[in-house]
């Protein structure tokens, strides 16, 4: 949980910079857009991933382990 933090601000930083870009309309803003939108897209989904995907996964299999090598409760000495 000490990384949740960070990795919001920083995603919020990049997606607030990038954003100006996608709403520009002046010369070259086309070719800006065109670059802006998948790095916002990016930042989006791997936020996503990192906070709330990948820590679901692990605990699924951290669970899955744990009731593997848990010996019923019959068979404990």
């Amino acid at each position: 949980m000490e990384r949740v933090r960070p990795k919001v601000m920083t995603v919020t930083a990049i997606i607030a910079g990038l954003l100006p870009i996608l709403w520009s309309s002046g010369a070259g803003a086309s070719v800006m857009k065109r670059i802006a939108a998948p790095m916002v897209g990016g930042m989006v989904s791997s936020a996503v991933l990192t906070l709330l995907v990948i820590p679901a996964i692990y605990s699924l299999w951290k669970e899955r382990e744990t009731t593997r090598t848990t010996p019923p409760a019959g068979d404990r000495a």
